[in-house]
């Protein structure tokens, strides 16, 4: 089930181009040059997001990574709801989730997009976004492995739409959902290798 198509076509173009240009603001590395820590894609896993920031040791860093991270993702949605609709609204989250997988200022070499898909379904629809937060929140809590946690939070919200009653989003939560286990293939590969890192090792 989707959002009724209520947006022009080329507003809808619009708000899909913002969208992704507001998501591909790589605030990772931007966290990580004011904090003095260098260049992120050199340390650990060379991700840009909130994990790879917290392998340095800076917990403030990871901290407003995570925050500007989701924060992308839901302004892309609250501002194309409030200017245009639901189906502009959820095309610009989608967009923005694209932007911090593929930023064009990184040669499309970006995140896996995990904080910005939560801030996405927090401003989708608040209650859908803390099931998907908690869901995540319990699985690192219990296995301390942030990937894991991000596969199984994603992988739980669509059913978490529905039951939720709010089925117009599970469409969407189905195609984010696919492609973060794409953008952690890798990890996945480590995970049932045992090799996978923990959340705040090295």
């Amino acid at each position: 089930m989707t959002p009724d198509l209520v947006t022009p076509p080329v507003l809808l173009l619009f708000w899909a181009v913002a969208g992704y240009l507001l998501g591909s603001v790589p605030f990772g590395i931007v966290m990580a040059r004011v904090f003095g820590l260098g260049d992120l894609r050199q340390i650990g896993s060379g991700n840009i997001g909130a994990t790879n920031v917290l392998r340095t040791g800076n917990k403030l860093a990871a901290l407003l990574t995570l925050i500007t991270d989701a924060g992308k993702g839901a302004a892309a949605v609250l501002i194309a709801r409030a200017l245009a609709g639901e189906d502009a609204a959820q095309l610009a989250g989608f967009a923005a989730f694209l932007g911090h997988c593929f930023p064009v200022w990184l040669r499309f070499a970006g995140g896996k997009g995990v904080a910005t898909y939560l801030g996405t379904l927090l401003a989708l629809a608040w209650p859908l976004g803390l099931a998907a937060c908690a869901t995540w929140a319990v699985v690192a809590a219990l296995m301390r492995i942030s990937s894991l946690s991000a596969l199984v939070a994603a992988a739980s919200t669509p059913i978490w739409a529905v039951l939720l009653g709010r089925a117009e989003v599970a469409a969407l939560c189905a195609a984010l959902a696919l492609l973060i286990f794409w953008r952690h293939a890798t990890n996945i590969r480590r995970l049932l290798a045992g090799t996978e890192p923990r959340i705040g090792g090295k």
